[in-house]
């Protein structure tokens, strides 16, 4: 299962290697990078600041997003990172519909996908995540996707083989001469995972943001500089199980500013 999902990414990182010298395989991308600042972390220093990298795009046979996290410490070391640390996913889906040339459409579903995604990282908590997803047209939205992995980790830690439920969405609602973004994602890991090495626990992790468009505000140009707060709630972060002894439920704000070229 594991060599599976490795040629599955790698597969779908090629393809998408290829639209940038085919440009009629090539739709849209756009790239950004991000500013936050917050307090009341659990597990790692309580007080982080991070540099977000993102990069999305969708492509003729489906769509990637890829980010990656520098995440700082405030002058503080982490027991297993030092003082600083790096966090990141490639996350490939190809589009049953966009491959037929047909539409998979029923009720609130706009297509069918294959949803995969690669976690890395500093120390041992590589993964790989594969399952199926969904585009749905749910009004309002600018847009809403469910994907449904299954876990496998790298190397013989516990968290083999458990189901996660990823929904990603994003709202724009129009305030005065500009608007608010309502965007994030949830990853609920459902089950839990037990081996010699150690349990693996099921874990809530929601995370939307609130952004106001600063730079259309400013008549500096639409959907390119946001300000805002990320709400960060964790429920047995890192899959460890919460407890009174070791806290390990999150739940703090950032400040956020992003821009987007």
């Amino acid at each position: 299962m594991k060599r599976t999902c490795t040629n599955l990414i790698v597969a779908g990182s090629l393809l998408a290697g290829g639209q940038a010298v085919a440009g009629d395989l090539f739709q849209w991308q756009n790239n950004s990078l991000s500013y936050l600042y917050g307090k009341d972390f659990q597990i790692n220093p309580r007080i982080q600041q991070t540099v977000t990298f993102e990069h999305a795009d969708a492509w003729k046979y489906g769509d990637n997003f890829f980010f990656l996290d520098r995440i700082f410490y405030n002058g503080q070391d982490d027991s297993q990172s030092g003082p600083n640390t790096y966090y990141g996913e490639f996350s490939p889906r190809l589009s049953f519909g966009k491959i037929v040339d047909r539409k998979f459409e029923m009720g609130p579903i706009k297509d069918v996908l294959l949803a995969m995604t690669y976690e890395f990282g500093e120390g041992d908590n590589e993964s790989y995540l594969i399952g199926p997803g969904l585009d749905l047209a749910i009004p309002g939205f600018d847009y809403f996707q469910l994907n449904f992995y299954n876990r496998q980790t790298e190397g013989s830690r516990a968290g083999d083989n458990v189901w996660q439920i990823t929904p990603v969405w994003a709202y724009t609602v129009p305030v005065g001469s500009s608007d608010i973004l309502f965007d994030g994602f949830i990853d609920w890991v459902v089950d839990n995972d037990t081996n010699s090495k150690g349990t693996y626990h099921a874990n809530l992790h929601i995370v939307p943001q609130i952004k106001y468009d600063l730079g259309k505000a400013l008549k500096l140009g639409a959907k390119q500089l946001y300000v805002g707060v990320e709400y960060d709630y964790w429920k047995n972060k890192y899959a460890i199980e919460d407890s009174g002894s070791f806290k390990t439920n999150q739940s703090n704000t950032s400040f956020l500013l992003k821009y987007h070229f």
